[in-house]
């Protein structure tokens, strides 16, 4: 096996919105929406009970082992 492939084979387990998940090793924040099929636009995203105001830097944002994450979504209605 190459280092390079070992690398893509890496995971990390974290929780998303009180789930244990494992997720490829390198995944962003922006990553897990489009997993999720969500719309960076219409969700508050919570990382490690911090909120991220910051949508622009979702891409850059890398999940790490243990993190905490917490996705609201905007549901319309009156």
């Amino acid at each position: 096996m190459s280092q390079q492939q070992s690398v893509a084979d890496e995971t990390v387990s974290l929780t998303v919105n009180g789930e244990e998940r494992e997720l490829p090793a390198g995944t962003t924040v922006a990553d897990l929406l489009a997993r999720h099929g969500l719309d960076p636009r219409m969700v508050v995203v919570e990382h490690n009970r911090a909120i991220l105001r910051d949508r622009d830097a979702y891409p850059r944002i890398r999940l790490s082992q243990s993190d905490v994450i917490e996705i609201v979504h905007f549901v319309g209605g009156g």
